[in-house]
């Protein structure tokens, strides 16, 4: 039940931000409450994963996730109070990230296998892509960021 939970929460953020994005429709309201929500869905599914599996590699990934997380919207705020919120914009790597999350989190807290596919292992191997895109998307917004200047 937790899985589909969270596929669900998953699955309305990407039609909700589709929606938005066709329909040109924004609020300030919903470009703060989006990113925040996003992080918040992943960091508790993170935190539940790694309560159940004790692992130190999955407890570092998810300290290295969250860690980004953080560092990038701290970023972000602060570029955008020098005007230069665009220099951070999200990046392809950070969707391609945020999917890879999303899908590795699914599958480990479905944790069984599922008509004979080993539904676990892939969410640990797709856990562990996350956390090198996450720290490949990092290094880029911080190189975009404090980067030479154009």
């Amino acid at each position: 039940m937790t899985a589909f939970t969270f596929g669900m929460a998953g699955l309305t953020d990407f039609v909700d931000g589709y929606l938005a994005r066709k329909y040109n429709q924004e609020s300030r309201f919903g470009a703060f409450l989006d990113p925040v929500a996003d992080k918040l869905l992943v960091a508790v599914a993170l935190l539940l994963v790694v309560e159940r599996e004790g692992a130190l590699w999955m407890t570092l990934a998810a300290v290295i996730i969250i860690s980004r997380e953080i560092t990038i919207s701290a970023l972000r705020e602060w570029m955008a109070e020098v005007g230069q919120r665009s220099k951070v914009a999200v990046a392809y790597v950070g969707k391609v990230k945020a999917v890879t999350q999303i899908l590795s989190l699914i599958f480990l807290l479905y944790n069984k296998d599922l008509f004979g596919i080993p539904i676990r292992e892939l969410g640990l191997v797709l856990l562990v892509i996350a956390t090198v895109l996450t720290v490949v998307s990092m290094v880029q917004y911080l190189k975009d960021a404090f980067g030479p200047q154009e």
